[in-house]
């Protein structure tokens, strides 16, 4: 599967993912994967209309085995709940009572504030066609909600549930620019490494007679320069291009090899850079 490293560290952990008398078992398998791509893997599932285990959540977690392999099946969202210490409710509609509502960020930063001073939390997730009931809500400690269209609220369980471990993965970054893996670095190329690329450019365009006139030379260079040295190029990359326009110097233009044909200071061909 594109994407997935068995080799490296599989994080686990973190709050729990409440689902409510999920329907489908497709959806709880689409929840464990959501689950398993932001480092969760504590999925506790109450009355699932479908029994448990379940093939069709098995095919589409996409290998996310170790979220339905340890999945926790209840009788009862009391149950579910005992021996958390704080639980979020998700819902998209306005709610009677007094509950503090949060938007993912912030709910995401306190659960993880939470799990770090050691404290069990949990996030609930409503059926598929109603969602919860607000007795249901009413065993949460506070109420999460997105900011979507309110045209258009409605949200698939499983992508509700990547939304906020999407939020409580971000939360444990050092900076939220964080990506899954760094860019390599690389230093420009110096000026003379660029300098030899024009050369050979302009002297191969000039045996060809590309230029036909010192005006038309002047400004095309000019033109062509300005688009060389916009991407800031690394050596390798320059040695790729100069190994480029070497070959079209060693073949005529009917395409034919000339033999002994001299080609200005090429120094290496296009496969040479690692």
């Amino acid at each position: 599967m594109a994407g997935t490293d068995r080799q490296r560290e599989n994080i686990t952990g973190g709050p729990a993912i409440i689902l409510m008398e999920p329907q489908l078992g497709e959806n709880i398998g689409m929840v464990a994967r959501a689950m398993a791509n932001f480092g969760l893997s504590n999925l506790r599932i109450v009355n699932p209309r479908d029994g448990w285990p379940n093939e069709k959540a098995i095919s589409a977690a996409s290998r996310a085995d170790h979220v339905i392999d340890s999945a926790t099946v209840y009788e009862t969202l009391e149950a579910a709940l005992a021996d958390l210490s704080f639980v979020y409710a998700t819902t998209a509609r306005p709610r009677d009572g007094h509950k503090p509502v949060k938007g993912p960020v912030e709910a995401g930063e306190s659960l993880r504030a939470r799990e770090d001073a050691g404290e069990k939390t949990g996030i609930l997730f409503g059926r598929e066609r109603i969602g919860l009931r607000n007795a249901e809500v009413g065993l949460a400690d506070e109420i999460v909600t997105f900011p979507v269209n309110p045209a258009y609220a409605s949200l698939n369980i499983a992508q509700a549930v990547l939304l906020m471990s999407y939020e409580w993965m971000k939360s444990g970054l050092e900076d939220h620019r964080q990506t899954a893996f760094e860019a390599p670095e690389f230093s420009p190329a110096p000026k003379s490494d660029l300098h030899g690329l024009f050369a050979q450019i302009e002297a191969g365009l000039d045996a060809r007679g590309y230029f036909r006139s010192e005006d038309k030379r002047l400004k095309a260079i000019d033109n062509l320069r300005a688009v060389l040295t916009r991407p800031a190029f690394t050596t390798a990359e320059i040695n790729v291009l100069r190994g480029l326009f070497a070959s079209f110097d060693r073949f005529d233009r009917g395409g034919r090899r000339e033999s002994g044909k001299d080609v200005p200071d090429a120094r290496h061909d296009p496969g040479d850079d690692e």
